[in-house]
């Protein structure tokens, strides 16, 4: 005796897997666009394709996902960082410089429209989960101690003065270029990172 077919298929591991990547990058491109507040679940399930009563399939709530889209977006951005900050054929002060044309013309690409994750969720922290406070502080030292590596390279191979501290260096690179990345947003164009790579590479070189 045959047994009834039952209708339709069980979903497969790599469709679910497919569909969390896509809320992911999705969720990216709303946080880094709008925000995390201004970022709505419906909206983000809308543009990934994803039925509407999936979202708690693969994330616990809006602050689970909101946590796992700072994760997401701190590997991606340490990926480009360390692509710059690596490469053997610029001196290091070649390399920063790279960092920033790359940045730039990432957000040229989208007109302007996406400025950084992490800087657009620390102007929102008095809204925001207390534990993104930490995760923010944390990815933010991440990339300060990247840039003082470069930095104390090229003060070793006298790119810039021997009595610079690159650890202070490197905090008011980060501190001044997330101020321009969100001018660049407001004003949607590259000028105010400009402004403020060629300031710093004339202060530190003079």
């Amino acid at each position: 005796m045959k047994l009834p077919r039952k209708r339709g298929r069980p979903k497969r591991p790599l469709e679910d897997a497919d569909a969390r990547n896509r809320l992911i990058r999705e969720g990216l491109v709303f946080l880094t666009e709008r925000g995390y507040s201004a970022a709505g679940v419906n909206d983000i399930l809308d543009a990934a394709g994803v039925p509407k009563g999936s979202f708690y399939h693969y994330f616990k709530s809006k602050a689970d996902f909101g946590s796992q889209l700072i994760d997401a977006y701190a590997a991606y951005f340490a990926k480009k960082l360390d692509r710059s900050l690596s490469d053997e054929s610029l001196d290091p002060l070649g390399r920063l410089r790279a960092f920033v044309e790359d940045a730039a013309e990432g957000m040229a690409r989208h007109d302007f429209t996406r400025g950084c994750l992490v800087g657009n969720l620390g102007q929102e922290m008095g809204l925001l989960p207390d534990d993104f406070r930490e995760k923010l502080r944390a990815i933010f030292a991440a990339w300060e101690a990247r840039v003082r590596v470069c930095l104390e390279m090229a003060r070793d191979q006298g790119q810039i003065s021997r009595i610079q501290k690159a650890d202070t260096l490197a905090r008011f690179f980060w501190i001044g270029w997330e101020g321009a990345v969100l001018r660049a947003k407001l004003d949607r164009c590259r000028d105010p990172l400009d402004t403020f790579a060629n300031v710093f590479f004339e202060m530190i070189e003079s």
